[in-house]
């Protein structure tokens, strides 16, 4: 005999800004590519302007790759418990000038000697109310990163990062799918770096089309846009972002479309069917 009920689950998610997220489940909160100092990427911009903190302490970070607008380990610093672990991709390959973009992270993480781990791709970790995965992804200018598969209180949340359009998303949907909330780089930036030439006149990181492909596939009810600012403000030379991400995502995802205002939450709470079997 099956007696059916419903349960109140509750995790919700709030966007810090550019692509950092506060992810709070059972009175504990980790956080995602969560940065303070924008100056590396924003030229003019202060410190934690346009930007906001989590309301409390992290039991965890995960990061998806060393670039300084997704690791600031000062920030960290702050944010995080003593001790609390850093999760991150593997450094870099190849000498200083291939890993020019991630060297300034690196030194940064050391020096502020956080517990810092290198995760491989698929593997999970139990971090207080959390199940974290790291999953593949692919970056643009061919550093090391990953993408983070958060579950909690039976809902799922995804996180890409700046990541391309690739082809493991079948994978991690076979895998995972649906996800409460999936949120996913949408400013599509071409970037001519001084290391990278020649340069390439396509996105190194998705465009609101391509963004709005990966959470159809990925079985979204919500799709969040980050990895962009509404002012669309001045970058730094060789940077150039999508005119207006926002309006171009809702076009392309249509319902799934969720945007989150910097500091504002995502409430994934809702009643579920809960099933128990009683055998007699």
């Amino acid at each position: 005999m099956a007696i059916s009920g419903t349960k109140e689950y509750e995790m919700r998610v709030r966007r810090l800004g550019w692509a950092g997220l506060e992810i709070e489940a059972d009175g504990e909160r980790l956080v995602i590519d969560y940065v303070q100092d924008l100056s590396p990427l924003f030229t003019g911009w202060k410190p934690g302007e346009h930007l906001t903190a989590p309301s409390g302490k992290a039991t965890a970070a995960l990061v998806t790759h060393l670039h300084r607008d997704h690791t600031d380990a000062s920030a960290l610093a702050d944010a995080l418990t003593p001790g609390a672990p850093v999760l991150r991709p593997a450094p870099g390959h190849g000498d200083d000038v291939d890993n020019v973009t991630t060297l300034s992270a690196e030194r940064e993480l050391a020096l502020h000697r956080l517990a810092a781990e290198v995760v491989d791709a698929w593997s999970s970790r139990d971090i207080g109310p959390f199940r974290v995965t790291a999953v593949p992804s692919v970056d643009g200018l061919g550093d090391p990163q990953l993408n983070w598969v958060v579950q909690a209180d039976g809902q799922r949340v995804f996180h890409g990062g700046d990541t391309m359009f690739h082809g493991y998303w079948w994978l991690i949907a076979r895998r995972f799918n649906p996800f409460d909330a999936v949120f996913l780089p949408a400013n599509g930036p071409v970037v001519d770096a001084p290391h990278l030439q020649p340069p390439s006149p396509l996105p190194a990181a998705m465009d609101p089309r391509q963004a709005a492909a990966a959470a159809e596939i990925l079985g979204a009810r919500y799709a969040v846009p980050m990895h962009y600012e509404a002012e669309q403000p001045d970058k730094i030379a060789g940077y150039v972002e999508v005119s207006d991400p926002e309006t171009e995502f809702r076009t392309h995802a249509g319902r799934r479309a969720h945007v989150l205002a910097v500091g504002e939450w995502l409430d994934l709470a809702q009643p579920r069917a809960d099933t128990r079997l009683i055998h007699s």
